[in-house]
């Protein structure tokens, strides 16, 4: 059987530190050449598919550190739950469109409700590492966030990260009145909003949070931080708002700050060597939707170096060229999306960078009215996203400055 060959050319290739004319060559699911200023020798190769993508960008697939997308896919509404198999499916298809092509699934294990019990979680990082292995579109992760207020969850985050059962762990605390929600009222609205719940089941729950808060152990989470790490299995802390916090995750062994509440502790994080994470939704609204700290704010004051979707797959490759337009560099911009994630969550050997040996994770993206518009997605050489409208039929091409 002979190797599939795919060679993309006339393209505008994004290396990690500049963009150049040329073509790709794929053999099989991995980049086999790159050659910039250059026309393939197309006589060399029988059997290839040869893509002209004249006009259109190629970059590495997007790695997405933190989703909840598939909670919302599996609870679209309070109370009411669908299939995860279901879920995994449809949301996969919704990824693959948006240009991620590796994805960790963000899951909430704490006492809550509906998606967010530990019994469904499990049952959900279960199905997704079986579903992950038959038939998979896009790469699957599983990011588990442990809430440190669900004390009675430590026997079970072990098991997970004994087993490897995860790849990412963040440590949060929700507990009112610090971190994300210091406005204690905001939380209560959204928990009621969230899980539909009456407003006294919610005061009960959150009373509960302060009473375990004073009890949370952290001489074993910092012991099942440093099993994790020797299992390959990163550690982010979540919502920081001091710099305490992120001594305290430097302490856990942890290499990712996800959404720090102040610029402050986002400057610090990076002082101290941790990767920062933003959200794209926030990029591109301009704003916090919990009024924390703008994340362009913290880019343009080099306090943060990822950006994942936070909620909304949709909003990763858009944000990336709102940052051009708010001056970062067209390159860094895309690392923010690609290497930087890579290389927090140690997969850099395998994707991240256009470059020989690595997965065929790409995508080709076109500009129309200044807006960027996806026409194709690769994991592993394979085409899994096409689009061919005619759409941008007779439109000039926009130029980066990188």
């Amino acid at each position: 059987m002979r190797t599939k060959r795919i060679c993309i050319y006339n393209a505008q290739i994004v290396l990690p530190e500049k963009v150049v004319k040329g073509y790709i060559l794929i053999e099989g699911n991995r980049i086999s050449e790159v050659a910039e200023n250059d026309f393939p020798r197309i006589n060399c190769y029988s059997d290839i598919t040869m893509l002209d993508v004249e006009g259109c960008y190629v970059m590495p697939g997007m790695i997405d550190l933190h989703s909840d997308s598939i909670e919302k896919e599996i609870q679209p509404r309070p109370n009411t739950l669908f299939p995860i198999n279901m879920a995994f499916y449809e949301l996969e298809k919704k990824l693959a469109v948006s240009g991620i092509t590796t994805m960790y699934h963000s899951l909430t294990m704490s006492d809550e409700w509906g998606v967010r019990n530990v019994d469904m979680v499990i049952e959900v990082i279960n199905t997704i590492n079986k579903l992950k292995q038959t038939r998979p579109m896009i790469n699957h992760k599983i990011h588990l966030r442990y809430e440190l207020t669900f004390l009675a969850g430590v026997s079970t985050l072990e098991g997970l990260i004994k087993d490897k059962s995860i790849d990412l762990i963040s440590y949060m605390d929700h507990t009112p009145g610090q971190g994300q929600f210091k406005d204690a009222q905001a939380l209560k609205n959204f928990t009621i909003q969230q899980h539909g719940k009456k407003e006294q089941e919610v005061d009960d729950f959150l009373d509960k949070t302060f009473e375990c808060r004073a009890k949370i152990d952290w001489v074993k989470l910092v012991s099942l931080a440093k099993i994790a790490k020797n299992q390959g299995i990163k550690l982010a802390f979540h919502d920081d708002d001091t710099r305490g916090k992120i001594d305290t995750l430097l302490a856990c062994g942890g290499t990712v700050s996800e959404f720090p509440i102040n610029l402050d502790t986002a400057v610090y994080a990076r002082s101290q060597g941790i990767n920062v994470c933003v959200g794209a939704p926030n990029i591109i609204r301009g704003k916090s939707h919990s009024n924390n700290m703008r994340a362009i704010d913290a880019i343009l004051n080099n306090a943060a170096n990822i950006v994942c979707s936070d909620y909304l797959p949709s909003a990763m490759l858009p944000a990336v060229f709102r940052l051009v337009k708010e001056g970062i560099n067209f390159t860094e911009a895309v690392k923010m999306v690609t290497l930087n994630p890579a290389q927090a969550l140690g997969i850099d050997n395998d994707v991240g960078t256009v470059e020989v040996g690595k997965s065929a994770d790409l995508l080709i993206v076109e500009m129309h009215q200044d807006y960027p518009i996806l026409r194709k997605t690769l994991v592993g050489g394979n085409i899994i996203f096409q689009a061919d409208s005619q759409v941008l039929n007779n439109t000039e091409r926009v130029d980066i400055v990188c």
